[in-house]
Order: structure tokens, then sequence, then C-alpha cells
């Protein structure tokens, strides 16, 4: 060691400046709490507390049977917080993906037996009586099974719902595709030549006054047979229109997926401006995407995770709960809901039921209310077409019974 390094290690280190007595540093404090800045501050965040803590209070307690997670996810959407419930759905989904192989337990539902039935109750076997029959279309076809070898009355038809003696609501159940063979798919039938279409509006989605009112009322029940949800929320990805009774909404979006339903009770499926467009004879159009059947085929970019033309929430690829409407040649109305579907598969499940033109609704469990009614003289059971008590509390049979946020159809005995 040089004499110079000796003489930098014997220097005695640097004095560190002295450290603030508690008592200054607590002057310190107050001097910060005190000053205007900090008051205003402290002010705007407790006022946004108290908003917030207030506002998501009336979005809990709103009339309905939303579930506490369904009611929060949308006061996030509502105050631009819809990129959190996304990623929270995506962390959910990553953490708990469908199950794969293996068999539906207890098989597939039999409505002679009540045990088996989703939602148990008696047998929807006496329907509401009818004065005039008009016509009505042919027995479908079964639905072709796309899971590999059926099992016991898979994709068989059974009637749910009868008007004047005949069937007007038959359902079948399937599996999605050969990879989630645990789950069950539930397809509902509707003939519009003996039932009459209506778009009931939410108290959210659309708002406003209606003709219609948000819930199916205790005086409808008597001839309500079915209930459907609709689609996603209006102004979001799916650049859904919405008109009814003359007021336009949300603007109807030429080739977009619609349902229309028509003065006479009738309602259909088609691509806005080409199978479908306004006229005098149009009470109601609801838009959703882009259609998925179209010419008795399915739509190339189901697999694309398109935002535009699938939504922008967990993308096409996710095997979620979704569920869907379409028509058939013969102009019978498909409902298709249930578990474990891609968009791609929710296709493929509409086309092995005959639908020729079809289109995606909306999805996940909390939002899937596909429901049809038993009617046993003055009495009116509720069954849910799918209990997705596997997947997370399933809502109630009578859901549409009750107001709801959201819009939906529902469909009654012609009279």
């Amino acid at each position: 060691m040089t004499a110079q390094q000796q003489l930098v290690a014997a220097r005695p280190p640097a004095a560190r400046p002295p450290a603030a007595p508690p008592r200054r540093r607590r002057h310190r404090i107050r001097r910060v709490m005190r000053s205007r800045v900090f008051r205003v501050i402290a002010a705007v965040l407790l006022v946004l507390l108290i908003w917030t803590s207030w506002s998501i209070g009336q979005a809990l307690t709103a009339p309905g049977t939303d579930s506490a997670a369904s009611r929060l996810a949308e006061w996030a959407r509502d105050h631009r917080l819809g990129w959190v419930v996304t990623d929270l759905e995506k962390i959910q989904y990553w953490l708990n993906p469908p199950m794969t192989g293996g068999t539906p337990a207890g098989g597939i539902p039999s409505m002679n037996d009540p045990a088996a039935r989703p939602g148990g109750g008696t047998a929807p076997t006496t329907p509401p009586a009818a004065v005039h029959v008009p016509a009505h279309l042919p027995a479908p076809a079964v639905v072709r099974v796309i899971a590999g070898a059926p099992l016991a009355n898979e994709g068989r038809w059974q009637t749910v719902g009868e008007v004047a003696g005949l069937p007007a609501v038959r359902v079948a159940y399937v599996r999605p595709d050969n990879v989630h063979t645990s789950y069950l798919v539930g397809v509902m039938w509707l003939d519009p030549k003996l039932l009459i279409a209506r778009l009931h509006p939410g108290t959210t989605d659309p708002g406003g006054t209606w003709p219609e009112p948000s819930l199916i009322p205790p005086q409808w029940r008597a001839t309500a047979m079915a209930g459907i949800n609709s689609g996603f929320r209006l102004g979001d990805a799916s650049r859904g229109g919405y008109y009814a009774h003359g007021r336009l909404v949300s603007p109807l979006r030429d080739h977009a997926a619609s349902v229309v339903v028509y003065k006479n009770g009738t309602a259909t499926v088609g691509a806005w401006g080409r199978d479908v467009t306004l006229g005098p004879q149009v009470v109601a159009v609801r838009q959703n995407l882009d259609l998925l059947i179209d010419g008795g085929g399915l739509n190339p970019t189901c697999a694309t995770d398109s935002a535009s033309e699938w939504g922008a929430t967990l993308g096409s690829k996710a095997y979620v709960a979704r569920s869907g409407l379409g028509i058939t040649k013969t102009g019978a109305l498909i409902y298709v809901g249930g578990p474990a579907m891609s968009v791609c598969t929710l296709g493929q499940v509409m086309l092995a039921a005959g639908v020729t033109r079809g289109m995606e609704l909306d999805i996940n469990p909390g939002w899937i209310r596909g429901a049809y009614y038993a009617h046993d003289g003055a009495t009116v059971t509720p069954h849910r077409l799918i209990d997705f008590s596997d997947v997370e509390p399933p809502p109630p049979p009578d859901r549409l019974f009750n107001i709801s946020t959201r819009d939906f159809f529902a469909f009654y005995a012609r009279q």
C-alpha cells in the first residue's frame, strides 16, 4: 500500500447530516396536511370514495335477479372499466379452463323424469288453451351428434310446450364437441306459427319506457311458453342496433346479424339490408355481431378472434358459456345455449340442429337465460334450459318473471 493509500484509508468517514428530530418531522407533516393543496386533494378523494360507494350500492340493490358479480361487472363497464372486467375474466378462464373428456353427469335429461330435468319441477305437458289453431311446422329432424357416438337420447327432441295439442316448444341436448364431452348444450325449437314473439326491453339496455315491460308480467304468464336472452350490451364491440315501435335507440348497421319481429308475431334472423329490412310490418329489430351461420354454412372467420365480428371479451376461441339464435329452412327458430363452446363450436351445434341463418347472442352463464314454461291449469312452472351449477350459482328459472336489466325475447301461445 502506498503512502497516499494509507492516508486515504486513515481518513475518518464523512459525517452524515444529523437526522431531523421527531418533533421537526411531525411539524412538517402537520404543515403539509394544513396546506390548501392537501385539503383539496383529500376532499376530492373523499367525495370520489363516497360517490363510488353510493354508485356501487345502487347497482347492487337495483331491482332484478342479476348476480352480484354480474352487477359489479356491469357497473365497471358503465364507468370505463370494461378492460378490468375483461382481464379478470381472462385470468379466471386461464385458472379454470373447461374440463375435457368424461360424460355428462346423469346423462341426457329426460322430460319424463323430474329429477333429470334442469331445475326439476312438474312435467310441462298441459298447455294453455287456444281459441284458433293456425298452421304448424313439421317435426324437426333429430339433432346431429357431433361429439362421437351418441349417448342415449342425445339429440332427440322432447316436447315441453304445446298449443292446442300441437308441439310448439321442443328441447334436445347434445355435447358441444368431441373434446368437452362432460358438458351438455341445450337446443330449443320454437314454432313461430304457434307462438308470438316479443322483444322485451331491459331497464338499462335499452332503458326508457316501452309497450312491453322489462319482465314477463303475471297477467301474461298464462300464455308464456319460452324466454331467451338477447345480444351483447348496446354500444359495445357488438355494434348492435336496436329498433322498436318506431323508435331507433341504436343505429341499424348494414349486414349486421339481426333478429326481426313482425306485427303478426313471427320472427326471423338475417343480415340487415339483404335478408331483412325496415318496413311497416316490422315491430322490433335487435342486432348483434355478424351472421355466424349463413346459407347453411359456418362463417369461416369464426376462429379469427375478430373483435369487430365476434366481440371483444374473451375472444372467439375461448370455450365459455355462449348462446345463439337461428332459423331453419322450414321457418322454425332454434335457440342454443350452454357451456364450453367457442364461437365455431356454437355454430357447429346450430348447424347440427338445422339452422340455415344464425347469430351469436350473449355469452357467460350470468347472461344466458334460456327457459321454457310448463302449464298445469293456472300454475306456471319455469324451467332452465341449462343448469350452470357446475360453473357458477345458476340463475333462478323464473329470472324473466322479474325485472331484467337486459332486453330479452319471450314467446307466447297464439290465442
